[in-house]
């Protein structure tokens, strides 16, 4: 008989540690969900890790891999709790980081709050050195002046260093002189070099790349040793792989090296889950929407794959604002934070004008009805008022709920906006979710899309319960929701991809392009992202799939478009494919094109990727049995669509079989979600174990009432005329 081997997969949010068991023979998958612990985040992994082993009964030394992401580095950036940090920069340039792009996200705030440099003016020191656009030395580098920077900033009891020099991408020599001289002379600092972390133009931007991973570089290699080492305190010697923002996965080493690219880990393993469900379910083009107890996020998988970028946003000043945060120049699956999450506390303003969001009590003290110590209620409050959550079975029992305690929280501010308990708490559901669906709709429409055409798929102890009402918002008519969809961003981190992004500047014109000279540079990158999958995945038997891409532009342009280009070899015949290739996409993107004009090509990139597990799952979906009864409780919730509390069926999700049809309103539950169903809608098991909900129905009677209700303003209007 054949020893049962397992994939472990911890990933660690603002409220909950979410934790699955794979075996990797049968596809079966177990999960348990324990509270993150923020002081010492390795905590609830442990206690969460034994308790699942333990009641399971499985063994430690069967753990064949594990896969971590972690919103550990994103909080250090947001908290500014990172590690004391300094720059060095070329002589003239030390204000780059405040002087940014002279850019005011909101115009006529006469109070705005810019976001604040990681290092202060005092601590961001200049070394003499220059290097031409070309990469030919205009000046020497001062390697004195240097090491009298790094000894000033090591006597000011810094712990690491970034290294920003001027044009470092075209020639990377200065800036990795500068770093062997101040690790022979400080070997305790950590330093970090803008060639290695962002290799690429645009000065501003390559600063803050590496002035974050600098600052996040000391609690990442503390953090990751740490957690290596318990892993294997527990009996566990497989090695830990970590998730990157682009939704693959590295080796430790390479995550030390380089911990800035892990700063959207557990949102892209959500993305991933969302991809990999919805192909299960024969939906290509889905909007993964995960929601967990501190935020919300969507993507969208077009063609089965989630949209990447490479820039996005960190420590945003005001979080739902483009503009406000950090630009950090990676590879990231592309996700827009589009609410709150349960957490999320609610309150009347100055106006009287209920708000949710965006502070939120986390895990400690938690919403008022975990009874840690809570007084300001949440969202997960109002759910539970309205019945939409199991007291005892929440989170897999783990908590009970204590409704009492929510009540007596909402009440001053119901009987504040002249309400009932019940309908304050409906209000406050209703405006998460529309805050959410009008951030969705806003982000789908930028992208060239249209929501209606997707379907929405449903992850993290959230989403089930207010995704129906956010796709009903957008007109999406479809939503998916996958089998442990609390936990299912931990099983995307077992379905990750090893996965390793590169990429190098080139700022030229594509008529003076050498070809032969671009395929080699292309050859370099390929060969430097193939040496991290095979040390990620040694001995992997699946061949590694290679994709080339440039951003290009019209000349005088100011941004570019990441065009996917050919495999090579290049020769003089490819610049018209690449050109086609790149209108084609340019009128796609922005419907027009300029009437002539010459193509450059900027930056160009290398995405290589093996695969690391097998795609099987086994959904735990019961075979259908004729004429067989399913059993269900019933449950007091309000029906929105109703205005009351209502007794609706709730059912077990685990014993559904495939093919079983529910009539909203409904709840289904399980112990990591529950699924709030909808007065209209219809919903049905399909064969891969994922809810298939139709709002159809529903989503037309809320535009027969639009419809109504407007005719009869109109009649109302026009007999005041009268």
């Amino acid at each position: 008989m054949t020893t049962p081997t397992y994939s472990l997969g911890i990933d660690i949010g603002g409220t909950f540690t979410d934790i699955v068991v794979y075996a990797n023979d049968t596809g079966r998958a177990v999960s348990h969900k324990e509270l993150t612990t923020p002081a010492a985040p390795h905590q609830g992994v442990l206690t969460g890790v034994a308790r699942l082993f333990e009641r399971e009964g499985l063994d430690y030394a069967a753990v064949t891999r594990v896969i971590h992401a972690t919103t550990l580095f994103t909080n250090a950036l947001i908290e500014r709790k990172g590690a004391r940090t300094g720059l060095i920069t070329t002589a003239g340039f030390r204000d780059t980081l405040e002087m940014a792009r002279e850019h005011k996200y909101e115009l006529y705030d006469l109070h705005i709050e810019l976001p604040k440099a990681l290092v202060p003016r005092h601590l961001r020191l200049e070394a003499t050195e220059r290097m031409r656009p070309d990469g030919t030395v205009l000046t020497p580098l001062d390697e004195a002046g240097l090491l009298a920077c790094a000894d000033e900033l090591a006597a000011a009891g810094l712990q690491s260093i970034a290294i920003v020099f001027l044009h470092a991408y075209a020639n990377p020599a200065h800036e990795r002189r500068a770093r062997e001289l101040i690790a022979a002379r400080h070997p305790e600092l950590f330093v970090s070099i803008s060639s290695e972390v962002s290799p690429q133009i645009r000065e501003y931007e390559r600063s803050v790349t590496t002035v974050a991973n600098a600052y996040v570089k000391p609690l990442a290699d503390g953090y990751l040793d740490l957690m290596t080492a318990q892993i294997k305190g527990l009996g566990i010697t497989a090695p830990l792989f970590m998730m990157l923002s682009n939704g693959g996965l590295t080796h430790v080493e390479e995550a030390k090296r380089v911990p800035i690219q892990l700063l959207e880990s557990g949102p892209a393993a959500g993305a991933l889950a969302g991809a990999f469900f919805g192909e299960r379910s024969g939906i290509e083009d889905v909007l993964a929407f995960d929601m967990g107890g501190t935020t919300a996020k969507l993507a969208i998988v077009d063609g089965g794959e989630p949209l990447i970028a490479h820039q996005f946003e960190a420590s945003r000043e005001k979080r739902l604002t483009e503009g406000s945060g950090l630009p950090i120049s990676i590879s990231t699956i592309e996700l827009i934070e589009i609410g709150a999450g349960g957490g999320s506390l609610a309150q009347l303003d100055a106006m009287g004008l209920l708000k949710v969001g965006p502070e939120s009590a986390a895990s400690d003290p938690g919403p008022v009805c975990y009874g840690r110590g809570g007084t300001q209620p949440t969202v997960t409050d109002a759910n539970l008022i309205l019945g939409f959550l199991d007291p005892a079975g929440f989170a897999g029992g783990t908590i009970t709920l204590d409704v009492a305690k929510a009540e007596a929280a909402m009440a001053p501010l119901a009987a504040q906006a002249g309400v009932s308990v019940p309908e304050f708490a409906w209000g406050i559901h209703s405006i998460v979710n529309e805050n959410m669906s009008g951030a969705a709709r806003v982000h789908v429409a930028e992208r060239g899309h249209n929501a209606g055409r997707f379907s929405m798929l449903l992850t993290g102890g959230g989403g089930p319960l207010h995704g129906c009402e956010v796709a009903r918002s957008l007109g999406t008519r479809r939503v998916v929701c996958p089998p442990g969809a609390g936990v299912a961003s931990a099983l995307g981190l077992l379905m990750a991809p090893a996965r390793v992004d590169r990429m190098a500047t080139v700022a030229r014109r594509l008529s003076r392009i050498d070809w032969a000279e671009l395929d080699r540079a292309f050859g370099v990158l390929e060969a430097d992202a193939l040496a991290v999958v095979d040390a990620t995945l040694p001995g992997r038997a699946a061949a590694p799939r290679i994709v080339r891409s440039a951003d290009l532009r019209f000349v005088g342009q100011g941004f570019e478009v990441v065009t996917e280009l050919p495999a090579g070899p290049y020769g003089e015949a490819t610049a018209r494919a690449v050109i086609e290739a790149f209108n084609s996409l340019y009128l796609k993107t922005f419907t027009q094109a300029p009437p002539r004009g010459e193509v450059e090509i900027v930056n160009i990139r290398v995405a290589v990727s093996a695969e690391a597990a097998a795609s099987t799952l086994d959904a735990g979906a019961a075979a259908p049995q004729a004429g067989a009864t399913v059993p269900s409780m019933r449950r007091r919730i309000w029906v929105g669509a109703h205005g009351r509390y209502e007794e609706v069926p709730v059912f077990l999700r685990e014993v559904l079989p495939v093919g079983f049809e529910i009539a909203g309103p409904a709840i289904v539950q399980e112990a990591s979600s529950t699924l709030v169903l909808p007065a209209g809608s219809r919903t049905c098991v399909d064969a891969s174990g994922s809810l298939i909900v139709d709002l159809t129905d529903s989503i037309q009677r809320d535009a027969e009432k639009a419809q109504t209700k407007a005719s009869e303003a109109h009649t109302e209007r026009d007999k005041q005329c009268v």
